[in-house]
């Protein structure tokens, strides 16, 4: 009994252990990537609206952030997820305002539900895209103004600059590799060989 105890402990304290490592190479790059690929959707933005009207800048592209940058091995960090969860519920947000203007509560609930259904159907499930959804019922006026260009920008183009940005920073060492598939993974490494040939 005593020896399972202490089996049991020496494993919860290997476990503490584990969990509580500090990497900071892996931190730095997760900062370095969410740093350019916000920046970057930021710098765009302010280039077109102004401060009170930073429409490229949506909040669902911080929680997606914290995927393609913190857990990058995560299915729902894939480019798939990233970009199909974001344009479906981009797509499901704007339509069910359209249908149902005036009941917000409802707008809002249906294009969230709907949209978590449809990801999940597509194989692009992305929790961000609940919030894309959200914004296009909950957002200013100049959101609702947009319409279906919604769809297209911020969503798209902000989710395609993430996703550019993520690949770039994501692959700079050889202990990251997104997206996680193996054929990506050798056509960035090929590249990376033919455009930067090692010096012997």
């Amino acid at each position: 009994m005593i020896k399972k105890i202490h089996r049991h402990v020496r494993t919860a304290r290997y476990i503490v252990y584990k969990e509580t490592l500090v990497n900071y190479k892996e931190h730095f790059w997760t900062f370095l990537g969410s740093f350019f690929g916000i920046g970057l959707i930021g710098i765009i933005s302010s280039r077109h609206f102004n401060g009170a009207d930073n429409l490229f800048l949506i909040g669902s592209f911080g929680a997606s952030s914290v995927l393609i940058y913190g857990a990058i091995n995560s299915p729902l960090a894939q480019p798939r997820n990233l970009i199909g969860g974001h344009v479906i519920a981009a797509l499901v947000g704007v339509t069910i305002y359209k249908l149902i203007p005036g009941q917000l509560w409802l707008s809002s609930a249906l294009s969230v539900s709907i949209s978590i259904v449809l990801m999940q159907i597509t194989k692009t499930l992305h929790p961000p895209g609940g919030a894309t959804a959200l914004i296009a019922n909950i957002g200013s006026e100049k959101i609702h103004a947009l319409g279906y260009i919604y769809v297209l920008n911020p969503v798209l183009a902000g989710a395609i600059i993430l996703l550019m940005v993520a690949v770039i920073f994501n692959n700079s060492t050889a202990q990251r590799h997104y997206p996680n598939n193996k054929n990506w993974y050798k056509v960035w490494r090929r590249y990376k060989r033919t455009s930067h040939p090692q010096k012997r």
